[in-house]
């Protein structure tokens, strides 16, 4: 018996530490991003709102149960205030199974085409008891993303991950997904 708590207690900090490893890499990737280029602190914010669609990958296999992870569509929008740093954005992660990701981003411009930014909200399966890209219960997420605008053009390539915490029902596990898109600027 105590070998059993033992191992549930080996996963739990297993669990723990690899939430907190991903959490930490998109912190990092972040920073790094907005400190790689020095000019940055200069640029011009990427202009434009959009709507966009592209897919989203699971990357996590879920509950102790064994539930595969999920590949989905995605529709993606973003709205962003012209005179902050500062976006609105809403994913929306569609199949079989749907979640929602409603999130407030802070955007680091690299240059005038391009924003990377990290976000913060939540992740909301529609879908009760279903396993998503995302898990299959409503969660805190982060989301760090870059958007680029392509040149002489009105469309946008979007990628990002969405990092949810505590996303199962059973076991509590964190669930990531990977989304990349293009978008329409309006």
């Amino acid at each position: 018996m105590n070998h059993l708590k033992r191992v549930s207690s080996n996963k739990q900090t297993a669990t723990l530490w690899q939430g907190s490893l991903t959490l930490l890499g998109s912190a990092a990737f972040a920073v790094g991003i907005t400190l790689a280029s020095s000019s940055a602190v200069m640029a011009q914010a990427a202009y434009g709102s959009y709507v966009g669609a592209g897919v989203a990958v699971g990357l996590s296999d879920g509950d102790a149960g064994g539930e595969p992870s999920r590949t989905s569509g995605v529709i993606a929008a973003r709205y962003k205030f012209l005179k902050l740093p500062v976006s609105i954005r809403a994913q929306a992660l569609v199949g079989r199974r749907t979640t929602l990701v409603p999130t407030v981003s802070y955007d680091f411009p690299i240059n005038w085409r391009t924003d990377a930014y990290i976000g913060v909200g939540a992740a909301v399966p529609l879908d009760d008891d279903r396993t998503t890209p995302l898990g299959n219960k409503t969660s805190f997420a982060i989301q760090p993303g870059i958007d680029y605008v392509l040149p002489n053009s009105q469309l946008v390539v979007f990628g990002n991950a969405v990092i949810a915490f505590d996303a199962y029902r059973q076991g509590g596990n964190n669930a990531t997904s990977v989304q990349a898109g293009v978008g329409l600027r309006f």
